[in-house]
């Protein structure tokens, strides 16, 4: 080999044992830089958990079928109702509204659904209530009439269905029961 060779050929290898050398060093840099990070990271988890929660709701999907179940429910006793089901929060996720259901039935059965998820009780037992308490029904978008009761999970709300339009809260009442129990069946 001539000597221009030799030189190229101890270059290129001093090059690339310099590059080596310090991919290595940067490696095990970034590696004792990362173990306070991660460490960090691990701390803020736990901080997390005490600052946020999980909660259950309840999908559209289960809505739908229990709003259908409660308005099955209802035609076979010849009523023509509408169902509402709102989440956890009051906020409506399904309102179905029967065939003939007079027109006030539609934001009747909507406020009865809030109410009972609300208070996570059924609206006639709310009604009664409002004999100690009459300023409960001055709580806007509340409706203290039989025909809501609460969907639970674990004891908790996460769902209320309303149902306007029968002749009576009891029967209201009946049909937003049976929404709720097919979702437990």
């Amino acid at each position: 080999m001539n000597t221009r060779t030799r030189v190229l050929t101890g270059t290129a290898l001093a090059v690339a044992l310099g590059a080596g050398t310090f991919g290595a060093v940067s490696a095990s840099a970034a590696q004792s830089e990362s173990a306070p990070a991660a460490a960090q990271a691990a701390s803020s988890k736990k901080d997390d958990d005490r600052n946020f929660t999980t909660s259950t709701h309840l999908t559209v999907d289960a809505a739908s079928r229990a709003a259908q179940a409660a308005l099955e429910a209802a035609e076979k006793e010849g009523q023509k109702v509408t169902v509402a089901v709102v989440d956890r929060n009051g906020n409506t996720l399904v309102t179905l509204r029967g065939d003939g259901a007079g027109p006030q039935s539609y934001e009747s059965a909507q406020r009865k659904a809030y109410t009972a998820v609300s208070w996570n009780a059924p609206t006639s037992v709310l009604a009664g209530r409002l004999a100690q308490t009459p300023n409960l029904k001055d709580i806007p978008g509340t409706l203290f009439l039989g025909g809501g009761t609460p969907v639970q999970a674990k004891g908790a709300p996460v769902a209320g269905i309303g149902v306007a339009g029968a002749p009576s809260g009891d029967l209201d009442e009946k049909f937003a029961k049976v929404g709720a129990d097919s979702l437990t069946n």
